[in-house]
């Protein structure tokens, strides 16, 4: 083992390599889900612009810039996700338990952390397997699917996610798993900024607030197209 990779070793089982990565990871999460979003929005409107959209994303360096970022976006994910749990158990096991419990003061949002973590995790899954690999339903086989994008082959993006949205259920656990991110955010937002030395005494209500606005501005956005979808007819 090198000295780099001795230090990298000792950086990452410190409670401040772990906290730092955390923050970075959870910051470019942050930013990939407005961008998500952004994406997602473009559902209404219309079919040709939602699926030209699906078209390019797909086709981005001829395919390999989804993969490119899909790997990237793995490796984020993981890192957070065990870098978080190792850092749970660390400070369980060196914090003594408080004499007086109801003393304690803490946002429901920073208590259920891990909670929402891992229910936002089982629905990452989920989707990934429902709109990405297309397990379990006919959006790959169906020609109702199929459509053409400049005069080009091209999977029925739109047509996918209304059918999607379509059954209750499935809009039922989106609208969950997106409160539970909500309440994710509305904490994990202000923690980025705290470990990386951005948040101050002067500045944290106006942080929390902006933490709040981004976290409803997330909730909103994502909730509304199966809303619009299920409740209110769109693209029937």
């Amino acid at each position: 083992m090198n000295a780099l990779t001795r230090c990298l070793a000792t950086y990452w089982s410190s409670s401040i390599g772990k906290k730092l990565v955390v923050a970075l990871t959870g910051l470019f999460l942050l930013l990939f889900l407005a961008g998500h979003l952004v994406g997602n929005l473009v559902v209404f409107m219309g079919p040709e612009a939602f699926n030209s959209y699906a078209y390019f994303l797909h086709h981005m360096a001829h395919g390999a810039g989804i993969w490119a970022f899909r790997i990237v976006m793995l490796v984020m994910l993981a890192a957070h996700i065990i870098a978080t749990i190792q850092l749970t158990r660390q400070n369980r096991a060196a914090r003594k338990a408080y004499e007086h419990p109801a003393t304690i003061q803490a946002s429901a949002s920073s208590r259920y952390m891990i909670l929402t973590g891992l229910t936002i995790l089982l629905f990452f899954i989920y989707h990934i397997l429902h709109f990405t690999a297309r397990v379990g339903n006919e959006y790959d086989t169906l020609d109702r699917y199929k459509t053409t994008v400049d005069g080009k082959e091209a999977h029925n993006a739109w047509l996918m996610v209304i059918d999607g949205f379509s059954v209750w259920y499935v809009s039922a656990f989106y609208i969950i798993a997106m409160t539970f991110l909500a309440s994710h955010l509305v904490h994990g937002f202000q923690s980025v900024f705290q470990t990386l030395g951005l948040r101050s005494k002067k500045s944290a209500a106006t942080l929390q607030q902006i933490s709040i606005g981004y976290a409803a501005f997330i909730w909103i956005g994502f909730v509304s197209i199966p809303v619009a979808i299920l409740l209110f007819g769109f693209g029937g």
